[in-house]
């Protein structure tokens, strides 16, 4: 039967996640460094090496063997007249010296005074000379190791949790929501909580307190104060993990998703395509009466979907991309890559779309700038200023600015940066408080001196802005205006 510190330990590993070997090296630290603070001196390498069995503690002093070499002594130099100290050769003289390697006398023992007690002592031999531990540790070095060992736990933890959610990284998750901080939602993801910033945020959907949601894992960064969890409800990538999840076709490979447009909590536009003949690509991803498109409609917030075939033909692709609108005619220049579309004068409206989203999207979707006009007539609408934006897997995203938004951009611009300091400001406030509480239901309790240490670390984390940042969409999800 085990004893009762094994078995303690072996609870500790289940609890936390953590392996055995993990925490059986932070108690040796921690009994190497209550055995220094008690028993020994600065100058010794201390490795320690604990029984379960039995509770008894094994000490060694460690050190390397290096070549004899000269330990400079440290002389006080003299105070000198002020202007006379060439301060740019006393610069040049510390720069030389601490490139040279020196000698550690804590880690590295010289091989003239290794060979006094190891006549066969090797340059590069490591010499482990045993310790007496002469008696009980004192309160002190109770207090270090116990310091200790919350400190190894805790960055354990951290470790085992960073890897866990950095290899979900771009996937999609089901959270339950937690609370609101500010503009920032807290959304509990299992062993984690992650951060929805305002961007990642679907406008007008509301986030109830325990109400489960699915998210798109954006980035995972292990910060000052652990795992830096960031999700998202605005990414195209939801819209696609979602079709994975809920289409088999396209789990599969029999369907395949080309790009992806979307301007969250509105619309989206998804081109798919289908090499096997026997297979509607649409007619797969909108599934019998419609169930399957229905459940992604509903997952995203009553978001309007359009499925769109995908051509080789560019003329053809922004056809389809336009639906439902009807198009008459398309005239492409490869030069400029712009693609003039004619509608008959019933459908320009529907063309273009509310506020110009359907001919913004369709833009997007296609990589081609677009311009409407009436049969006829000259050009009702535009996309003018598409740009290649990100990619989405293998998915081309393109972002569109009109002509209209062009006017307002810049006063935008500076908008959105103030209110993106604000919100890195308050994201980075967020996971200090997750920290904070995370570190309050630890079953050991820290000392004074390790609370004031992760109390700087964590000022000073905020100071440097650890957490990750990304540029808001540009000005092209404004509302467009149509040029008559």
């Amino acid at each position: 039967m085990a004893s009762p510190i094994e078995q303690a330990i072996r609870q500790i590993v289940e609890e936390k996640g953590l392996s055995y070997e993990s925490v059986m090296e932070t108690i040796e630290a921690a009994l190497s460094a209550a055995f220094r603070k008690d028993f020994g001196h600065k100058l010794q390498n201390i490795e320690a090496q604990f029984n379960t069995e039995d509770g008894s503690v094994k000490v060694w002093d460690v050190k390397t063997v290096v070549e004899d070499q000269e330990v400079p002594e440290v002389v006080e130099e003299p105070e000198m007249p002020e202007g006379r100290r060439d301060h740019r050769d006393q610069r040049e003289e510390q720069i030389e010296e601490d490139a040279e390697p020196k000698f550690n006398p804590k880690t590295e023992v010289m091989i003239s005074v290794a060979r006094e007690k190891h006549p066969a002592a090797e340059v590069g031999e490591v010499l482990r000379e045993p310790l007496e531990v002469p008696g009980e540790f004192g309160r002190m070095a109770a207090m270090t190791a116990k310091q200790v060992i919350t400190q190894k736990l805790r960055e354990a933890e951290r470790e085992v949790l960073y890897n866990e959610y950095k290899d979900q990284e771009g996937e999609v998750l089901i959270g339950t929501v937690q609370r609101r901080e500010g503009r920032v939602i807290l959304v509990d993801i299992g062993r984690g909580t992650a951060v929805m910033r305002p961007e990642d945020q679907i406008p007008g959907e509301r986030y109830n307190s325990g109400e489960r949601i699915k998210v798109f894992l954006r980035s995972v960064d292990l910060g000052v104060r652990g795992p830096e969890i960031l999700v998202s409800r605005t990414a195209p990538e939801l819209v696609l993990e979602l079709f994975k999840v809920e289409i088999p076709e396209i789990a599969d490979g029999t369907v395949k998703i080309e790009a992806i447009a979307r301007e969250a909590g509105s619309r989206s536009k998804v081109a798919v395509s289908c090499q096997d003949e026997g297979v509607d690509p649409i007619g797969a991803c909108i599934g019998q009466r419609g169930a399957r498109i229905q459940t992604i409609i509903a997952e995203l917030g009553n978001e309007k979907v359009d499925i769109i075939e995908f051509d080789a033909d560019a003329g053809v692709f922004v056809m389809n991309a336009l639906a439902p609108a009807k198009v008459s005619r398309v005239e492409l220049d490869e030069s400029e890559k712009m693609a003039t579309v004619t509608v008959a004068a019933d459908q320009l409206s529907l063309e273009i779309g509310r506020g110009g989203q359907n001919v913004r999207l369709a833009a997007r979707l296609t990589d081609w700038r677009i311009n409407v006009a009436e049969e006829g007539g000259a050009v009702k609408g535009s996309s003018e200023g598409a740009v290649r934006g990100p990619a989405v897997s293998a998915i081309p995203v393109v972002a569109a600015v009109t002509a209209a938004d062009a006017e307002g951009v810049s006063e935008a611009v500076i908008d959105e940066e103030a209110v993106k300091e604000l919100d890195a400001a308050d994201v980075a406030q967020v996971m200090d408080d997750v920290a904070e509480a995370a570190d309050d239901n630890e079953d050991i309790a820290d000392v004074d001196d390790e609370a004031d240490d992760e109390a700087e670390e964590a000022e000073e984390g905020l100071d440097a802005d650890q957490l990750p940042t990304t540029s808001m969409e540009e000005a092209d999800g404004e509302q467009d205006e149509i040029v008559e």
